[in-house]
């Protein structure tokens, strides 16, 4: 369904994306933030999915500034390059390329992000710096950002076996931001990841979407 892309960016660099359009007139448009992993088939399919729900939706591949197409395993190696990756990039240059991927499917009209992962902090983020409704799924470093105020609507999803989000960071979230969705599963990290049968829960997984789906058919769908 989708397509790669090439994405201006705000350093005058430019970096690879993948582009799903709807069938139909778009509900509005969808920026997803990959895991530490790249735009990998899971990222990929995630894209898919929302535009099979109506929105144009878009992956920046974040992991492009320092090396293209990178697509990384499930394994300890995969997390080791995904961190070490994500450390040189980081969440401030992400962001960034959030906006250049909401511009480039603005004529979608209303644009929000959805993350998972470290990409859940970076909808976060996107929340608080870009104005942008987002939806953040299992973002452990969400904590790092409680000090502030949102911009924008955010439903979070935390599952309750996440031994790197325990209640006590979840409750923290709560606290910060009182007027934020909160959702928890009985699953643990990456519950979403449907590639990966050790993390994916099918029932949490499904739930989540569906809140997700109803979140954005309010913010951008239901907005003029």
């Amino acid at each position: 369904m989708g397509q790669s892309i090439q994405l201006n960016t705000s350093r005058m660099q430019c970096i690879g994306a993948y582009l799903a359009r709807p069938a139909g007139a778009a509900k509005g448009g969808i920026v997803v933030a990959q895991e530490i992993f790249g735009v990998n088939a899971y990222v990929r399919a995630v894209v898919d999915r929302f535009a099979t729900h109506g929105y144009v939706a878009i992956a920046p591949a974040f992991f492009d500034h320092v090396e293209a197409g990178v697509e990384l395993d499930y394994d300890e190696e995969g997390f080791r390059r995904g961190r070490e990756l994500v450390g040189e990039v980081g969440l401030d240059l992400a962001v960034e390329d959030v906006a250049s991927a909401a511009e480039a499917i603005a004529s979608a009209g209303r644009i929000g992000c959805v993350g998972y992962c470290w990409g859940g902090t970076v909808a976060l983020l996107a929340a608080q710096r870009l104005a942008m409704p987002a939806v953040s799924y299992y973002g452990a470093r969400n904590v790092n950002f409680t000090g502030i105020a949102l911009r924008a609507p955010v439903m979070f999803h935390f599952g309750d076996l996440d031994a790197s989000i325990p209640p006590e960071a979840v409750e923290r979230h709560r606290t910060a931001w009182p007027d934020a969705v909160i959702h928890t599963y009985p699953a643990g990290h990456a519950f979403d990841r449907s590639v990966d049968p050790r993390a994916y829960d099918a029932a949490s997984a499904s739930l989540a979407l569906e809140r997700t789906l109803a979140f954005f058919d309010r913010e951008l769908a239901g907005r003029a």
